[in-house]
């Protein structure tokens, strides 16, 4: 029997189920580990971004950082936090269209390559002017990376691991942050600026090996579709999910989904510009969600402890470097276990749910923090002061159900594809003002309310988890152009559907035909 002629299981009632070989899995089948390899390689990217916040938080402890740069408080160190950000701002208005215009995988290119000049100015630096500017064209150039990497994750994963796979880019950000933490953790011992050079030097690495080998992986086949090439992305599909042959019926349904999909959106969008983020009733859904999302995920309390750790830390009475300096590398460690198993996840329990269960779970252990802060305010006790670490821990293993691993994955699985690049440039340049917002007054904030400026974040987590509860929509179980009929009603997408099943069945037959 022909390998497309199978029947699937536990692939959930997704209209493409029956056409994938069960036989087919990511640990036996040659070409799906190499698929899986090249993203990999993609996923990284979170990577550098993990890894700045965290390397951030260290060298605030490392008193030779403090001396070079003449201890930077108050606006200075908002800055040096947030410049990297205001970078990311100032690449927005590009990212989008180079991702469209020259591919993904050139627009990843583009972007570690920027980030290499970066990482070498930031480790070189010999003042704290050039400390900032190195910052910003970190952000510059990780912000093109940022948009191209994770669409295209999405774009080229076979069916069944795409939304776990996509899940993981931004779970990926803490291996970037343990990698940062742990450093700094060593290096705060040596006598000499290499104590925050190293640090410094190793944030190239993710872009390093993008430089090197993104040009030589797969293209997105949506991407090669959109611009005319329908056979090249034929191949692709073929090489990569079904070990090269193109009458697969798996992938002869993909394939014409995605040509009915990108010409329906090609009319729908035609000469709409930005303007078709909020165009229809059905965008206006989408982007209601991307933009709550952004937010959700920087103002609801991990900035204070993402980039400001160390004061947190001080408020409670843990103040010395080496204390803290191991508290953020664990930190960082258990992050990345419950972040990497709710990406595996996503399929077997879906997004509402991993939403709801963090948001509570993110909402009581703040609550739990707020109360022990007070109670260290009191009355200085150490026992509450151990116990806001305690829940910090808990706060992030609530947080990192949904927060770190969907609200990638859930963006860019909700966008059609004339949207995508858009879209996911407006979710990225949410999160970026959010960021700088935060990273400018949660210190301030801190010093001004202490224990106080949590009854804030108390509020804002209730005010989200009735914001979830009523608008977010499941998309568990489907392909990214299924996801439409969601937002846009069954008519709009049953026609790319049917014209795609009706392709895919003649396949089929004809497989059963040659087997007999």
């Amino acid at each position: 029997m022909g390998a497309g002629a199978t029947v699937a299981a536990g692939t959930g009632d997704a209209s493409f189920a029956h056409l994938i070989d069960p036989r087919r899995k990511w640990y036996n089948n040659r070409r799906i580990i190499i698929l899986n390899a090249w993203v990999f390689l993609l996923l990284i990217t979170s990577s550098t971004n993990g890894y700045d916040g965290s390397m951030m938080n260290g060298l605030q402890s490392l008193t030779q950082w403090e001396t070079a740069f003449n201890n930077p408080s108050g606006g200075m160190l908002g800055l040096l936090n947030a410049i990297q950000n205001i970078g990311a701002l100032a690449a927005y208005p590009f990212a989008p269209y180079m991702s469209d215009g020259i591919g993904r995988r050139r627009t990843v290119f583009f972007g570690s390559s920027i980030m290499l000049v970066a990482t070498a100015l930031q480790t070189a630096s010999q003042s704290v002017n050039m400390f900032i500017g190195a910052r910003f064209l970190i952000g510059f150039g990780l912000t093109f990376a940022a948009n191209s990497a994770p669409m295209l994750v999405t774009e080229i994963s076979y069916p069944t691991y795409r939304a776990p796979l996509t899940s993981l880019y931004n779970s990926l950000w803490y291996s970037g942050s343990i990698i940062a933490a742990w450093t700094t953790y060593g290096t705060f011992r040596i006598n000499s600026t290499w104590a925050w050079r190293l640090p410094s030097l190793l944030q190239g690495i993710p872009a390093v090996l993008q430089f090197g080998l993104v040009l030589f992986g797969p293209e997105s086949p949506r991407w090669l579709i959109s611009k005319g090439k329908d056979e090249q992305a034929l191949k692709t599909l073929a090489y990569y999910h079904a070990d090269g042959n193109e009458q697969d019926p798996l992938v002869q349904y993909e394939f014409e989904e995605i040509k009915a999909a990108i010409e329906f959106d090609r009319e729908v969008t035609k000469n709409a510009g930005w303007k078709s983020l909020v165009a229809t009733p059905g965008n206006r859904k989408r982007m209601r969600i991307i933009v709550a999302l952004a937010f959700f995920s920087q103002w609801s309390g991990n900035g204070l402890v993402s980039y400001y750790l160390n004061k947190v830390f001080d408020e409670i009475g843990i103040s010395g470097s080496s204390t803290q300096l191991l508290i953020n590398g664990i930190l960082q460690v258990w992050n990345l276990f419950w972040a990497v198993g709710a990406a595996f996840m996503i399929n077997r329990l879906g997004r509402r749910f991993l939403f709801m269960t963090s948001i509570i779970g993110m909402l009581l252990f703040y609550m739990a923090q707020a109360i022990c802060f007070a109670r260290y305010a009191v009355n200085q006790a150490p026992a509450a002061g151990h116990a806001v670490i305690a829940f910090i821990f808990l706060f992030y293993a609530a947080y990192d159900l949904a927060f770190t691993p969907l609200i990638v994955s859930y963006t860019v699985e909700i966008l059609p594809y004339q949207l995508r690049a858009k879209g996911f440039n407006v979710f990225n340049f949410v999160i970026s003002v959010a960021l700088i917002f935060n990273q400018y007054v949660n210190p301030i904030a801190l010093d001004a309310l202490g224990w106080k400026y949590y009854l804030v974040y108390v509020c804002w987590l209730a005010a989200e988890a009735v914001f979830l509860y009523v608008f977010l929509i499941e998309t568990k179980n489907r392909t990214l152009e299924e996801t439409a009929v969601l937002f846009d009603g069954e008519n709009v997408t049953e026609q790319i559907a049917q014209k795609a099943e009706a392709v895919a069945d003649v396949h089929i037959d004809d497989e059963k035909a040659s087997d007999v």
